[in-house]
């Protein structure tokens, strides 16, 4: 399956938003409660949050991040 190119920078944000997100909210979690029985339940209320954060501010951001990369670079 492919998918128009024209939809790259829709795909990147939301792939890193939700790795962003998910590994995020993880180690923050663990930091803040360690392994405790109601574990997954915050983890996870961490992670939908932090990517409903993450998704529009990379949207946002990751076409201004790649114009300045690329004026730097070339």
């Amino acid at each position: 399956m492919r998918i128009d190119k024209k939809y790259s920078t829709v795909l990147m944000a939301f792939l890193m938003s939700v790795f962003m997100a998910f590994f995020i909210s993880l180690i923050l979690t663990y930091i803040n409660i360690g392994f405790s029985p109601d574990f997954l339940q915050k983890w996870l209320r961490g992670f939908v949050v932090g990517f409903l954060v993450g998704l529009p501010v990379a949207l946002v951001a990751f076409p201004i991040v790649k114009k300045v990369v690329e004026k730097i670079t070339s």
